[in-house]
């Protein structure tokens, strides 16, 4: 059985620095995986509340180095591996994030880096094999140039996180055969500002891919304000794939979802 735990569903700076939503990641638990995305401030309570044990993680994938996406990262790692006494699971993602560039330090410090046992900067279409998931970095672009989304091949199923980026074609490419979709939408309507989706988007990226299932979440101030639920609704009433305005603590169950039954929702807590 697979289950996808938030951790939080904050967007933008002012809605992180508020804390009106939490914006400690996004947890993907798979038979004996466990994968944390974006872990951003507040992971670890919001794990510790929600009840998952950091200790189990497998993997820490970054889409990019903004603080709302990996600020708690190294205090991840260090509950992750006891301090270090367990040196184990690997950190993947954005170069942005594990190595020096040129305009910025990478956000893993160098001690967290030794307490791993594996670093893995990702390029756009780069591609990881852990156990029964394969996982494929996504082309995005966003204000970050190293940015990625991510792309699991699970064996029942495909899962796709955006990240935050913009509409482009290479994203449309690289997100065909999802049946999960997790897209960031920090905007209402047809209000995206900058490299980020908006609900107008969304709705043409639903219509081509045609997923099974599509999760919003990281919402900005104009999106919460608009009502994530409403915006969520119609998405659904225009491309009639299931969509839900994720939620803090918000629980969806995979199993069996080859025989997924668009009538009987997934979602737990919700």
């Amino acid at each position: 059985m697979t289950t996808i735990i938030f951790l939080g569903t904050a967007g933008s700076s002012a809605v992180v620095s508020k804390q009106s939503r939490s914006s400690g990641g996004i947890i993907l638990q798979l038979e004996d995986l466990q994968f944390h995305l974006d872990p951003g401030p507040g992971a670890l309570n919001k794990a510790k509340e929600y009840g998952v044990n950091i200790q189990n993680t497998t993997a820490i994938l970054i889409s990019h180095n903004h603080i709302n996406h990996c600020n708690d990262v190294n205090p991840v790692i260090d509950a992750m591996t006891h301090s270090g006494l367990d040196h184990r699971g690997i950190v993947m993602g954005s170069k942005s994030a594990l190595q020096p560039t040129e305009n910025n330090y990478p956000v893993v410090t160098r001690y967290h880096q030794t307490l791993v046992e594996r670093i893995i900067p990702m390029e756009k279409d780069h591609k990881v094999g852990l156990d029964l998931v394969e996982i494929h970095a996504l082309p995005v672009e966003h204000t970050d140039p190293y940015a990625l989304g991510f792309k699991f091949y699970c064996p029942k199923f495909i899962l796709s996180y955006t990240g935050d980026t913009r509409l482009t074609p290479q994203l449309l490419e690289g997100l065909k055969g999802t049946n999960i979709l997790i897209m960031n939408v920090p905007y209402p309507g047809n209000k995206g500002q900058g490299l980020n989706l908006d609900t107008e988007s969304a709705i043409k990226i639903v219509t081509q891919i045609k997923p099974k299932l599509v999760v919003m979440t990281h919402f900005g101030l104009e999106m919460i304000k608009a009502d994530p639920l409403v915006e969520a609704r119609e998405v659904q009433r225009i491309t009639g794939v299931q969509t839900i305005a994720a939620k803090d603590g918000l629980i969806i169950s995979t199993e069996n979802f080859n025989n997924y039954d668009s009538n009987k929702s997934p979602v737990r807590g919700y």
